[in-house]
């Protein structure tokens, strides 16, 4: 079967679109299928074992047009297009079969950047709220997008659930999780060697890993710090909002308590997720985040909002703690309750139950099923 993968982002630029596929697309090499991809970015093309072609990031008109014309072509030679990003500019295709990955409401994400809604709107208002024209043509293209796709694959029942709502067909609409990256190792160290190995103290550690943007809740979870003033937070990640968040760290006299670590390579992170009492992860929007995952893998409990896919994952009492969002008295209760008593130990014991749900195995299974069921009926 010949596949044409159609994407925004590649290897090796950063984000979960990126390394899903690279670590995906052999995969589908190894049960015979040949694949062809194409995508923005001006890194280079050779060295990987299918065809790559970039289309590099100049002005919009012109790289949407190139991409546009390199896409037709290779949808006339194709027995199915695998996208995975909703916007790519596609056009023609006639009837080649579509399997389109979704991973969040790229309309919200769009009219936050541009300003046009307030970066704190709530993703779930969103889906039945009243907007200005330019709003609402976003909505109505995303809704176009999934309508028109054969198949299209979620991270989650929450987002299931969404995309549903946008107009697309039930029956199409499938929950493949997200998995942990295959071939990857639990850190062989004991908690307090990991701090060791980062030149941690031995204080209450908090470990947040996002990016610097309004949606992911550091705010609240500074002002939350006071609660637990014995606690160190460390904040990993790299966005627009840093400034402002070590300026809101000042005022709430947590700069001390608070550490921004930029960002910080996978490999290494696993260290700072091993040598962590909890991971935090305090968003109003997740599909299904890596980030839990990759805590949970690591042997660190979890304390998330209770927004977006994370119920998914965090069991609460089990694993970790679900907390009320936006809620800022909530996550200070839920941060005490964590770091009192024996909270760490007991949800530490259960960071490995459920994790089988998102093994890799099963996510190339799946995947590969549904590639092929839509591209040969």
């Amino acid at each position: 079967m010949r596949i044409f993968v159609a994407s925004g982002i590649f290897h090796p630029e950063p984000g979960g679109p990126a390394s899903y596929l690279y670590r995906l697309l052999p995969e589908l090499q190894a049960r015979g299928h040949v694949v062809r991809v194409l995508t923005f970015g001006d890194g280079p093309a050779a060295g990987y074992p299918y065809s790559l072609r970039r289309v590099p990031r100049r002005a919009l008109p012109l790289r949407w047009a190139q991409y546009a014309r390199a896409a037709w072509g290779e949808m006339r030679r194709a027995d199915g297009v695998f996208l995975n990003s909703l916007g790519l500019p596609l056009i023609g295709g006639g009837g080649v079969p579509r399997v389109l990955k979704v991973v969040g409401d790229l309309a919200w994400e769009r009219a936050v950047n541009k300003g046009w809604i307030a970066p704190t709107e709530d993703v779930d208002a969103f889906q039945g709220g009243r907007y200005p024209w330019r709003v609402r043509l976003l909505q109505a293209q995303r809704a176009r997008e999934v309508r028109r796709a054969d198949r299209v694959i979620v991270p989650s029942r929450y987002l299931r659930d969404m995309v549903i709502g946008w107009g697309a067909p039930p029956e199409r609409v499938h929950v493949i999780y997200n998995a942990l990256p295959p071939g990857a190792q639990t850190v062989r160290l004991t908690q307090a060697e990991a701090r060791a190995a980062l030149g941690l103290g031995a204080r209450p550690l908090l470990l947040t890993a996002a990016r610097l943007v309004p949606w992911k809740g550091i705010d609240p979870l500074i002002r939350a710090l006071p609660a637990v003033p014995e606690a160190h937070l460390l904040v990993a990640g790299e966005g627009p909002d840093e400034a402002r968040l070590r300026a809101l760290a000042a005022a709430e006299e947590a700069g001390g308590r608070v550490t921004f670590l930029g960002r910080v390579p996978r490999e290494r992170l696993a260290l700072y997720f091993r040598a962590a009492d909890f991971t935090v992860l305090y968003s109003g929007y997740e599909g299904l985040s890596h980030v839990l995952l990759e805590s949970l893998q690591a042997g660190t409990p979890l304390i998330a909002s209770d927004k977006g896919g994370n119920p998914e994952v965090v069991a609460h009492g089990v694993n970790g703690l679900l907390v009320p969002y936006p809620d800022t008295a909530a996550l200070a209760a839920a941060l005490r309750d964590a770091l009192s008593g024996e909270t760490r130990a007991r949800l530490a014991a259960q960071t490995g139950a459920g994790l089988e749900r998102f093994a890799w195995e099963t996510l190339v299974a799946q995947t590969a099923a549904l590639l092929e069921a839509t591209c040969t009926s």
